[in-house]
């Protein structure tokens, strides 16, 4: 729903998000006050002692105060329970309630600090219990006024209070349109602003330069742009996760078509062609893995890696020209040796710098493949992230290709990084020059994967037998001319559900408007949502039936939007208020539509527990396409099928089962 608006001001929290954090509170108050209780009535006529009738004052008054809290609780969670995420009517009340419970903070506040300066006076000789059941009291009292406060900061939004206004509909828009025209103006640096200084203050670690300037700027846009036509609270967008994804559970139980079933029968030709394919994405997945360091190498050998590490990197050191950037105590080069089993003779290049639109990769003759490898690192540092969401298009205009066409953004400019250290700086013709028959394969997964995608678009003239493996690539990468171009040299692999294999600015617009749609017209209570969906991604079950206004209405109906997804798309609070044409469910996409590189292999798990599957999980894969990926699939797998070491785990088994295949 729409954000609570108290005080003249928008807050990221809705009216009914006051349930699941106003019932544990009510719960600690009624064992808060029957507690004090029971300690009253014990010790009533035993406050004799020194500072005995301040403690009786005290004990009394917070027996009412503690009374009259959890009345207002009982009351908040009450009404916060009421209606639905779009029908906030029932809810009307809600801030009167909240005004009285904010209220009684004060009195709460004079309690803590009297019980505070009560237990640090040295003169009061009571009972050790009533003493240590004031301490109690008092830390209670403080832990509940901090945790409110840090509650307040987190729902706090830097936007609520601007002040724009609404233009009714039938309203020319160029009327006064030099003032409407500056408001504007000033909504979108205010909010391009707040998101600038969140993304510096997450990047307060780094150190910042033009580049990273100028990124910041970019990447505040996107997100402005992408938050700025919708009035979702953080909980409405986890309860549209969890009914999207429960939706989605249930068409895929759904039974096929035979003619789907079909359609994925291929043909012996190019199920050879795919095996050749996936044992050779089998082996060079090794090189992609191993470009991330020693981070990988700990987290696939948790118990081992640091002793072997310590006990082998120093042996073999790698001299400064061989090596660009830092590398401490030699780990990175050690796990890189360990990962693919590599000599040190067999490396050409190897460079850990790392600073934004620059990554790290290497360069190594593999004598197995008789090829030269370009590996390049993926998303490994705040550096890198903000390559990923620098993902503004640009042309890519190379000489010979006529299929130019859009790129991502931050990831060419990686690729045009490596690109210039290979070709200017001769590390290719070194390695030529050594190996001269071996041909050229460039690998990488997620960003590196991307990375590799482009700079094999850039090498491919000079060097036209060069193979790209690309392994969970982003989904938005390449123009739909170079997508197709790049499957005579690309083959991009991608396990499961993987978020980022569909991360494009057209498909996050999309998810926005099913979140938007699944979540307005829901019957449900957002706290009855979020319950069962705990329920349902932790233990499992059948996905809930979910009641909603879409039931019984045919096709053609539900491509117009209704009446509760026009009030949180279009109808917004003031500070959200765009005075420009506004974006309707059904507009024409704002960002072009980028694609996959290559031909694609998807790889599927298949498993009888949809839940806890066992440790021997089997795999199918067969050659997709870029289609497939247009949509992003809610899933608890879609982060960990993302994973190198999920992915490797996946083309191991596939070519350990081919293997026994052809053995048997």
């Amino acid at each position: 729903m729409p954000g609570l608006v108290v005080f003249g001001r928008r807050w990221a929290i809705g009216s009914d998000d006051f349930v699941l954090p106003g019932a544990f509170e009510l719960f600690v108050r009624l064992v808060w006050w029957i507690g004090i209780l029971v300690l009253y009535t014990v010790h009533k006529g035993q406050f004799n002692c020194p500072g005995g009738g301040l403690l009786h004052s005290y004990l009394l008054g917070l027996l009412i105060l503690l009374a009259s809290i959890i009345c207002a609780l009982s009351a908040l969670v009450y009404v916060s329970m009421q209606g639905t995420i779009s029908n906030p009517g029932p809810r009307k009340s809600l801030p009167k309630i909240l005004y009285t419970r904010l209220l009684l903070y004060f009195p709460e506040f004079i309690w803590a600090v009297v019980g505070a300066v009560w237990v640090s006076d040295n003169s009061v000789q009571c009972e050790k219990t009533v003493i240590n059941g004031v301490i109690g009291t008092v830390i209670a009292s403080w832990i509940i006024i901090v945790f409110t406060i840090i509650g307040v900061v987190i729902v706090f939004d830097p936007l609520g209070g601007k002040k724009t206004f609404y233009l009714p509909d039938g309203v020319s828009r160029n009327l006064e349109s030099s003032q409407s025209g500056q408001l504007l103006y000033n909504v979108k640096s205010s909010a391009t602003r707040v998101w600038e200084k969140r993304i510096r203050l997450l990047c307060c670690c780094i150190v910042q330069d033009d580049d990273h300037r100028v990124a910041f700027t970019s990447i505040a846009e996107l997100f402005r742009n992408y938050f700025s036509d919708t009035d979702l609270v953080p909980s409405d967008i986890a309860a549209g996760l969890i009914l999207l994804h429960q939706e989605q559970d249930k068409m895929e139980n759904c039974p096929k078509e035979p003619e789907e079933v079909l359609c994925h029968s291929p043909s012996s030709l190019v199920t050879d062609d795919l095996d050749v394919e996936l044992e050779n994405a089998a082996h060079y997945m090794l090189f992609a893995a191993a470009a991330y360091g020693w981070p990988y190498y700990v987290y696939t050998n948790p118990y081992t890696a640091l002793c072997k590490l310590n006990g082998d990197c120093c042996r073999n050191r790698p001299t400064d020209s061989d090596l660009t950037g830092s590398d401490r105590h030699n780990f990175h080069f050690g796990s890189i040796l360990k990962i693919t089993g590599l000599q040190y003779r067999d490396f050409i290049h190897i460079s850990f710098h790392n600073k934004i639109y620059e990554i790290p990769f290497f360069v190594a003759l593999d004598h197995k493949k008789e090829a030269i490898v370009v590996a390049v690192r993926g998303t490994l540092s705040f550096e890198d992230i903000l390559t990923d969401l620098s993902a503004d298009c640009e042309d890519l205009t190379l000489e010979e290709v006529l299929e130019n066409g859009f790129v991502h953004k931050g990831i060419t400019q990686a690729a045009n990084y490596i690109y210039r250290k290979l070709i200017n700086d001769g590390i290719l013709n070194q390695a030529f020059t050594i190996a001269p028959e071996y041909k050229l394969v460039i690998v990488g997964h997620s960003l590196g994967g991307g990375t590799a995608s482009i700079l094999a678009i850039m090498l491919r003239n000079s060097f036209p037998t060069l193979r790209c493996y690309a392994f969970s690539p982003p989904g938005g990468l390449l123009s739909k001319s170079l997508a197709d171009y790049t499957k005579h040299f690309i083959v991009s692999v991608i396990v499961g559900k993987d978020l980022v294999a569909r991360l494009s600015m057209p498909n996050m617009e999309d998810l926005k408007r099913r979140i938007v749609r699944i979540v307005a017209n829901c019957n449900r209570p957002k706290y009855q949502i979020l319950l069962r969906g705990c329920w349902y991604e932790v233990f499992g079950g059948d996905p809930d039936d979910f009641p909603t206004e879409l039931d019984g209405r045919n096709q053609d109906a539900l491509t117009q939007p209704l009446l509760a997804e026009e009030s949180l798309m279009v109808h917004r609070s003031p500070s959200y208020n765009a005075l420009e044409e506004e974006s309707h469910l059904n507009s024409p996409p704002q960002y072009p539509r980028l694609y996959l590189p290559g031909k694609i292999i998807h790889i599927v798990e298949e498993c009888s527990s949809r839940r806890l599957c066992s440790s021997d999980i089997k795999y199918t894969a067969r050659w997709s396409n870029e289609t497939v990926f247009s949509s992003i699939l809610i899933s608890p797998k879609m982060i960990t099928d993302h994973m190198p070491d999920v992915v490797l785990k996946a083309l191991n088994s596939l070519s350990q089962e081919q293997g026994s295949c052809l053995s048997c």
